[in-house]
This record gives C-alpha cells, sequence and structure tokens, in this order.
C-alpha cells in the first residue's frame, strides 16, 4: 500500500493509480487544500464507497470528476448558454424546415383539381397521388430517423432535405403519371427524414423549462407552410405562367406544374442554411465526443449573451449516463469500412433500435404513441388532403356527401380550369391554425402536453361529425376552419412528447417509427376517401371521427413529461 501526503492528512490508496490520476487530473498533491479533493475522485458503486480499494468497473475519465463547480450536466450547460440571438435563428432554421415538409405534402391536394384534366385522373388516382407521398415518407421514416442517431441530426437533415427538393422539382417536369407518381415518392423518402431530425435537432439545444414553448414554435410554422402553400396555389395555378395544355404536345409545362417547382423553394434553401449550423450537442456528448459537445455549447453562448467562450461557465460537460465512445465505435467502423460491409452494420444497427422501442420500459409508451399517432395521421390527412375536393362538392352538389347511387354531375373544367373559390377556401382554412398554434405556444409548458393532446384530439373528432351534416360551401368553410384550428394543438403537443419520451441514443429512431405510423394512417385515410368519396363519403367521414375519439382516449394512458430533464 502506498501513502501520499497532504500536510498532516494521510491517505492510503490501492495503488499508484490512484496517484497517477491525481496528479495528471489535479496538480501536486502540495496543491490541495484537503482530503476532500481525493475523496471526490474515489469511484463510488451503488451509491456506496468501496473501502480502500478502486470500484471495479469504473471509467476513469474526466466525467468521473465531479463535486467541481467548472464541471455541469447538459442541462446546466443549456441553461448556462441562456436564450438569445442562436436560439431564435436556429428556431426559424428549423421552423423554416418544418414549414417546407408542409409544403411538400400539402402541395398535392392544391394541384389535384388542376391537373385532374391534364392527367386524366379519375378519384381513385387522386387517392394514389395524395397517398404516394406518405408511402415514400414510410420509407424515409425508417431509414433517417435512425441514421439520425448513428451519423448525427445535422447530416440527416441536409440529406434528406435535398432529396426532398431535387425529386419534388423533378416531379414538375414529369408528363406521364405513373412517372409523377415514382418522383414524388422520392420526394417522400427525403420528407420522411426531415420531419424526425427537425424536432430531436431543436428540442436538444433547449432548456427543460421552456423546451415545450420553443418546440411548439417550430411547430407552428407548419401552419407557415400551409399558408404559402395555399397562397402560391391561389396566386400561380389559375395563371397563366407556363404552357397552355396542348394535346398534341409531347412536352408540357401547365402553371400546376411551375407551382409544384415553386414549392421546392423552401427545403433546397434549408438545406443551405444547416451547412453552417453546429450539430446537436446532446447527441455529441452521449456518443463520447464532449470536448465537441462543449465547444458547440461555448458557441452558443457567445451568440446567445454577445460574450466570449473564456466566460461561459462550463469546463467539463458530464453525459447523463454512461459515455459511448459512438453508436458504432470507431475501430469497429474503420473495419467496416475496409472490408465495405459498413451499410450492413448500419441496417443491422437500425433494426435493433427499432426492436428496442417495444422492449421495457418502453413498450406500453411506444404502443401508446404510436396508436395515437396512426389515429390522428389517419384523421387528419384523411380529410386535410380532400378539402378542396369537399369545397367543390359542396358548391355542385349541395352537401359534402352525394347519397349512394345518386347521379354525379362533375363540373367541366376543360375551358375554364379549377374554380379559383377552391384555393381561397384553402387559404382561409390553413390561416385557421393560427389560433390553435397560439394557444399551444402559451399553455404547452402551463397545462402540458397530455392534457392538449386529448382535448384536442376529443374536440377534432367532435367537429368532424358535424361536417358529415353540412350543406353549404359557407358551412363546409366553418367546419373546416375549425377543424384546422383545433386539431393542430395535437400535433404541435405530440411533437413535444415524442422529443420527452425517449433517451437520447433512440430519440431519432423512436421518432423515425412514429413517423412511420403517421405514414401509414395518412395513407389508409386517403384510400379511403378516394375509394368512398364519390359513392358514399358518410362512411370515411364518420370514421375520421372515431379514429380521432379513440386516439383522445390512449392518451389518457401516457405518462406527463412537463419540464422533465431530456434523458
Amino acid at each position: 500500500m502506498e501513502k501520499v501526503r497532504d500536510d498532516d492528512n494521510e491517505i492510503c490508496t490501492n495503488s499508484g493509480l490512484f496517484e497517477d490520476i491525481v496528479l495528471r487530473r489535479i496538480g501536486p498533491i502540495d496543491n490541495m487544500d484537503s482530503t476532500d479533493e481525493y475523496e471526490r475522485l474515489i469511484p463510488e458503486e451503488n451509491g456506496k464507497r468501496n473501502g480502500n480499494e478502486l470500484a471495479p468497473n469504473v471509467e476513469y475519465s474526466e466525467y468521473n470528476r465531479t463535486g467541481n463547480e467548472d464541471n455541469g450536466n447538459y442541462d446546466e450547460a443549456v441553461e448556462a448558454a441562456g436564450i438569445g440571438k442562436f436560439t431564435w435563428i436556429l428556431a426559424f432554421v428549423c421552423g423554416w424546415a418544418n414549414a417546407s415538409d408542409s409544403v411538400e405534402i400539402v402541395s398535392v391536394s392544391f394541384l389535384l383539381p388542376a391537373a385532374e384534366q391534364d392527367l386524366n385522373l379519375s378519384s381513385t388516382d387522386k387517392g394514389v397521388l395524395n397517398s404516394i407521398i406518405f408511402v415514400g415518407m414510410l420509407v424515409g421514416s425508417l431509414l433517417w430517423g435512425s441514421l439520425a442517431d448513428i451519423q448525427g441530426r445535422r447530416k440527416v437533415l441536409i440529406y434528406s432535405l435535398s432529396v426532398n427538393a431535387l425529386f419534388g422539382l423533378l416531379s414538375s417536369f414529369a408528363q406521364e403519371f405513373w412517372l409523377f407518381l415514382i418522383l414524388r415518392f422520392f420526394s417522400g423518402v427525403g420528407v420522411g427524414g426531415s420531419v424526425p431530425a427537425i424536432f430531436s435537432y431543436f428540442g436538444e439545444f433547449q432548456m427543460r423549462q421552456r423546451r415545450g414553448m420553443m418546440i411548439s414554435i417550430v411547430a407552428t410554422f407548419w401552419l407557415a407552410g400551409n399558408i404559402l402553400t395555399a397562397g402560391l396555389a391561389w396566386a400561380i395555378i389559375p395563371s397563366n405562367l407556363g404552357m397552355d395544355h396542348d394535346e398534341d404536345s409531347r412536352f408540357n409545362y401547365e402553371s400546376w406544374r411551375v407551382f409544384v417547382a415553386f414549392c421546392t423553394i423552401p427545403s433546397a434553401t434549408s438545406v443551405l442554411t444547416f451547412l453552417v449550423l453546429p450539430e446537436s450537442p446532446k447527441f455529441l456528448l452521449e456518443t463520447g465526443r464532449a470536448e465537441e459537445a462543449l465547444e458547440v455549447m461555448r458557441k452558443v453562448f457567445v451568440w446567445n449573451n454577445m460574450g466570449t467562450k473564456l466566460d461561459y461557465p462550463i469546463a467539463v460537460l458530464l453525459p447523463s449516463s454512461k459515455s459511448k465512445a459512438s453508436t458504432i465505435d470507431e475501430t469497429k467502423k474503420r473495419s467496416i469500412r475496409a472490408c465495405c460491409t459498413e451499410t450492413g452494420a448500419e441496417i443491422v444497427t437500425i433494426i435493433k433500435a427499432n426492436i428496442k422501442l417495444f422492449l421495457p420500459p418502453l413498450t406500453r409508451v411506444s404502443v401508446a404513441m404510436n396508436v395515437i399517432i396512426f389515429c390522428l395521421a389517419f384523421g387528419f390527412y384523411g380529410l386535410w388532403m380532400w378539402f378542396p375536393q369537399l369545397f367543390q362538392e359542396a358548391e355542385t352538389q349541395g352537401s359534402v356527401c352525394v347519397k349512394s347511387g345518386a347521379n354525379i354531375t362533375k363540373p367541366d373544367n376543360s375551358s375554364t380550369g379549377p374554380d379559383t373559390q377552391i384555393y381561397t377556401d384553402a387559404f382561409y382554412t390553413s390561416l385557421a391554425n393560427l389560433p390553435g398554434n397560439l394557444i399551444t405556444i402559451i399553455l404547452m409548458d402551463v397545462v402540458g402536453r397530455k392534457a392538449i393532446l386529448c382535448s384536442s384530439l376529443v374536440l377534432s373528432g367532435v367537429g368532424v361529425f358535424f361536417i358529415y351534416l353540412v350543406k353549404t360551401r359557407t358551412q363546409v368553410l366553418i367546419m373546416s376552419c375549425l377543424f384546422s384550428g383545433i386539431s393542430v394543438m395535437a400535433w404541435n403537443a405530440i411533437s413535444v412528447l415524442g422529443v420527452e419520451m425517449y433517451p437520447t441514443s433512440i430519440r431519432g429512431t423512436a421518432l423515425g417509427f412514429q413517423s412511420v405510423s403517421n405514414r401509414i394512417g395518412a395513407i389508409f385515410g386517403n384510400l379511403i376517401f378516394g375509394a368512398l368519396i364519390d359513392t358514399n363519403c358518410a362512411i370515411p367521414i364518420l370514421t375520421v371521427a372515431a379514429m380521432l375519439a379513440i386516439g383522445g382516449i390512449v392518451t389518457l394512458t401516457l405518462p406527463n413529461t412537463l419540464k422533465i430533464s431530456l434523458k
């Protein structure tokens, strides 16, 4: 046994290892004021000191050093960075990316009345076209969500938004319906990656006291995307932009195609902004890159407080759990690259991560969250994507639902084009999201996510039931505005819950899997509407009402996450 002396105190150590750690981490023994500094370096196991022996299986690193005022966990680091210029710039950038996804999804519902003539679409074709982007998003969610936990949130955002913009633009040139479908599918693959990654990335920069409010602000940009899409459709599709449709021409570029091209601008510009932003410090910290995480937090502090990096009070950033070398350790990754099998290894990692979501202790939460999201997506997209069609039915038939077997007289748009009032009504419906967004921003950190989600789902279901009963276009517009304003609160609440329910190591995977449930619900909702809207639309409308109510009931099984720390 070797002794180390500090003034009048003697401390026995197990070996020279402890002295080496002390000298390396703190300095010469003569600089120590008391034995307390040594005791803080002796590891603990199960809350008890292990006598004079070092606790087994403890890594001796700077992260075992606690009790120093310069040390801080992630919550303390975020709070020290504060809220300022960087926070609001990040909120706008992430919000704009969220709006770009909204634009790409909703744009299809606005081009349907015009493209119906040019592409000779039946109601079933329109249902397939509405659904195909969600099929792509389903695939993208499975792929990109887990990659965000492996490669990082920022990198996945750049790649997925680029795919979205590229294939969205190419689809505007497609002259055949089948090619248009394929390109919209790949555009959806891009959207499926950016949606879950946006909220993981942004949420990990926020302090727990205001996380709900800040994520709600980013979620509100979905409204901006809806309004932007409706405004572009209103301005472009009824205009003479592009080329008039010519049956004898092999290439046409009508105004609705110009509209599709304009809808790719938000995603393309979002790529440029993420190129200059840092990776999530929470992701860096929990994958063993603490120095990089600390450097990011210092930069955030400088931007928010107009100070210097030296003013940042945290010198050592402590992980919330045992730090990992990386999701796939670097040695293994080098070996994988050498053998050209890295992709296969990551696929295995993705599969294991998705299975882990449904193992204890996450089983109940994962099942409930995915059921809720399926019900919400079925109801929201199953109805929202068909609002332009419902407006048209109310105008021409005197009701949104024509009795089964009745003769349906479709308006002749071949010469005049679609009714411009459709786009005006859709614009007002999108604008109706604003009150709901404001309510969630104000109340998310007051009444909690669970209460907002449950009440929004139940009230939305009740509102949908009354849509079935309306007779005039004005009544349809009023009910659709109410539905939009109420249902958007559920989307904002589920976005916050998705970030807070899961630990950092599988947060991206969890949001990606939930996005899959989202897309499956949207696909079923659109296909059912497309198949039945011309024969008996009472069935899909009442089904939507029931699904939303079921989602509200399942919400009661979720835990309350108000102001909790991220795991």
